[in-house]
């Protein structure tokens, strides 16, 4: 499948200091793109030079084979977006707010936001001043979604939206990518990605530590479980251990890369019982990709 976001090279700076270092990334159309890191990571960054509101110091980034930067007119009607803390003009309605928005968008815009806002549960009448965390996120989606777009970016989307509304925003976006829309998510809330993302890219410090399919990603790790008798087992040669945590005589490890008999070669050991293996949950590898990065400043590299 052909890259529908591309970047290159990306460098963002804020004075001194430098956000986003260097970053390659491609998606693929119709994917569900996770876009995972803690504050900081240089995700927010990211997606501004995606949707056109900075220029990269260096390096480039394109959408639909367009520069993000230099085609950023063009782009709003192809790209719907919802930023991380988005702001309107407070003393308009729902229903104002869609039709001044449209006044700078292709026909049909306004159709498809009246639609979108019944969806929603959104009152056109009730002013946005008046609005709840999540009804003002509501409205975001709203206006992302009228373009009709063919990529839509999303800086944590569901903030502020209850349990429901998040399930249903989630499985809209799984249609969405099933009729050949791309989707670009960066969320805190890895659990409900997991059920929905195609491919996964973890940031940090501005560098990307992993990115690939999360099925290819989730094969490359391993949860085994075990019980050992008399003290340390023998872990040499079972791959890269990210995570161990002891608990009296069981111990839980979480392996990058475990070799192809991993479990075995701890059931030969004759003090280890119970060896458990199974496959980790992407908030699981995260944490412990994450932890790592910390640790020693770089990570692990996929």
């Amino acid at each position: 499948m052909s890259s529908v976001i591309s970047i290159r090279g990306l460098v963002k700076r804020y004075g001194s200091k430098t956000v986003v270092d260097g970053l390659n990334l491609d998606v693929p159309q119709g994917a569900i793109y996770a876009f995972l890191g803690d504050n900081g990571a240089g995700k927010t960054s990211t997606i501004k030079a995606l949707v056109g509101m900075h220029p990269p110091d260096a390096g480039s980034a394109h959408i639909l084979g367009q520069d993000c930067w230099a085609k950023a007119v063009a782009l709003r009607h192809r790209v719907g977006y919802v930023p991380e803390r988005p702001r309107f003009y407070e003393w308009m309605t729902v229903a104002e707010i869609g039709w001044f928005t449209g006044s700078f968008h292709q026909n049909g815009f306004l159709h498809r936001f009246d639609d979108a806002v019944r969806r929603l549960g959104l009152d056109p009448k009730k002013r946005l001043r008046d609005l709840s965390k999540g009804g003002y996120a509501r409205v975001a989606l709203a206006l992302a979604m009228a373009p009709d777009p063919e990529v839509l970016i999303l800086d944590e989307p569901t903030s502020g939206l209850d349990l429901l509304t998040r399930r249903d925003f989630l499985s809209s976006l799984v249609d969405l990518a099933a009729n050949g829309r791309t989707v670009f998510i960066s969320s805190h809330g890895i659990s409900e990605l997991e059920r929905i993302a195609s491919h996964v890219g973890l940031l940090s410090h501005g560098r990307l530590l992993f990115t690939g399919t999360a099925e290819n990603i989730k094969k490359r790790f391993a949860r085994i479980l075990l019980r050992s008798h008399s003290g340390e087992p023998h872990l040499a040669g079972i791959g890269t251990i990210l995570h161990r945590q002891v608990l009296g005589k069981q111990m839980e490890l979480l392996i990058q890369d475990p070799a192809p008999h991993a479990a075995n070669q701890l059931r030969a050991q004759p003090d280890v019982t119970d060896v458990e293996e199974s496959s980790p949950s992407l908030e699981d590898i995260y944490a412990a990709v994450m932890r790592n990065a910390q640790a020693d400043g770089q990570g692990v590299t996929l």
